[in-house]
């Protein structure tokens, strides 16, 4: 996620959706300016006892705030994805205090992928593929021109971000990889 208030950059979060598998990676890179913070973040992680994968883009404790909410979403709504996440945006854009967290995050369950945003909105990405962060554009793009070449979800995903991670100075090749499979 670039924004122009914040002195960190370093966050590419893909997710490639196939008919057997649901996969979230996410790199490993965390800059502030021109340097290399940590080589090794964690970005992509599983929530509500492993059925609902996540990553983020943006703030650390932000996007730690964020999970912590859509979990107890989760847990409202009997693990429903889709509801959570319109209760979570609906909060988000709502409460004066979530309004000014600085995050975007990708989640996924074996119904549905979405892209949760500050603004309110709640994306159920086409085509299967959705990127967040500094290098999405470059991850996504590399995905979408994968799928006609390579069917398997996790193969897909770790090659786009190793293209993303070759263009963008934002990110690296440590990766996170999360999984559901249909």
């Amino acid at each position: 996620m670039s924004d122009s208030k914040a002195p960190w950059h370093g966050t590419t979060i893909l997710a490639v959706r196939t008919p057997q598998k649901i996969v979230i990676i996410g790199d490993g890179q965390v800059s502030m300016g021109q340097t290399v913070m940590k080589p090794n973040a964690r970005k992509v992680r599983r929530l509500h006892d492993g059925s609902v994968i996540a990553g983020f883009a943006g703030a650390t404790a932000d996007a730690f705030t964020l999970f912590e909410r859509l979990e107890k979403k989760l847990e409202a709504h009997g693990g429903k994805l889709m509801r959570a996440a319109v209760e979570l945006a609906k909060d988000w854009r709502t409460d004066k205090y979530l309004r000014n967290l600085e995050a975007m995050m990708i989640v996924a369950d074996i119904e549905v992928t979405l892209v949760l945003t500050g603004n309110g909105d709640v994306l159920e990405p086409a085509h299967g593929v959705t990127a967040i962060g500094s290098g999405g554009n470059f991850a996504y793009a590399a995905a979408r021109a994968l799928t006609e070449y390579e069917a398997d979800a996790e193969k897909l995903a770790r090659r786009a971000m190793m293209i993303a991670a070759d263009i963008c100075v934002y990110t690296n090749d440590q990766f996170t990889i999360e999984t559901i499979e249909v």
